[in-house]
């Protein structure tokens, strides 16, 4: 394993303004690299931007944008190569999650969700992905979950979103896997941030929660590999749980993961 230097290149980050986006733009800036941040909260993002700036003399650009509103993905690299942005690596860490019964959910909510989770990713991976995988410096980075590795009732929209994620990142790795671009789809379980606020309830929380810094510690450490995984799991505990679910027998895991998130 080799500690990588992101020295003379441009990560973009999504869902920036806090928690896990605000610790990949701290760690990714920490080894050189100029950070793009991307979120709704300017201020969040403009203060983070003086803080990395200020702290290891990198570019920090904040940009506003709400990724929820389609067609927004292509809009931002459009908005990067007039301001003459070249972006060598896409953290997709922006996304959300409700709980709840799904015939109950507000409609709205869900399709911003999916919008978000899903077609956001897609979009700014599509838009970026010939950038990322002719430089080959870099990393494509999406955040998906352990509730990929199984149906997730009472966050059924959730945990659809996040399979799609880690099934798109895993695929795009065989595809990119001659161009020297490190893909990886990390795993967390529930991690320390405003995520359980927006859901609205502690029930969605599984297990212990991880601080943010542990989580993209695990990402960074997978890139470093000789050979970058397509996926992983951050946590031992996540990964012995998230090893059960796929051994059992499909209705078993669905029968714990439903008492799990009290559907």
């Amino acid at each position: 394993m080799t500690t990588l230097s992101y020295q003379g290149t441009t990560a973009l980050i999504t869902g920036a303004s806090s928690g896990l986006g605000a610790e990949f733009a701290r760690q990714w800036a920490e080894r050189g690299a100029d950070v793009v941040l991307v979120a709704r909260r300017l201020d969040r993002l403009a203060a983070l931007a003086a803080e990395v700036g200020g702290r290891y003399g990198v570019t920090a650009t904040p940009v506003a944008a709400d990724l929820a509103r389609p067609g927004a993905g292509a809009a931002l690299k459009e908005d990067l190569d007039a301001r003459g942005i070249a972006v060598h690596t896409l953290i997709n860490n922006a996304g959300f999650g409700s709980h709840g019964a799904f015939g109950e959910q507000d409609p709205a909510e869900i399709s911003r969700m999916i919008q978000l989770n899903v077609g956001a990713v897609a979009e700014l991976t599509r838009a970026f992905l010939p950038q990322l995988a002719a430089d080959g410096r870099g990393a494509l980075v999406t955040v998906a979950s352990t509730a990929a590795y199984q149906p997730t009732p009472a966050m059924a929209v959730y945990g659809a979103t996040k399979a799609f994620v880690l099934s798109l990142t895993e695929a795009l790795a065989y595809e990119t896997r001659a161009s020297g671009l490190r893909v990886l789809a990390v795993s967390p379980g529930p991690v320390e941030t405003e995520f359980f606020d927006v859901v609205g309830t502690r029930d969605a929380m599984v297990g212990r929660a991880a601080a943010p810094a542990d989580v993209v510690g695990a990402t960074r450490r997978a890139l470093e590999r000789r050979r970058t995984p397509p996926s992983v799991i951050a946590g031992l505990g996540n990964r012995l749980s998230a090893g059960a679910a796929r051994l059992a027998p499909r209705r078993l895991a669905l029968s714990v993961a439903g008492n799990a998130l009290k559907a």
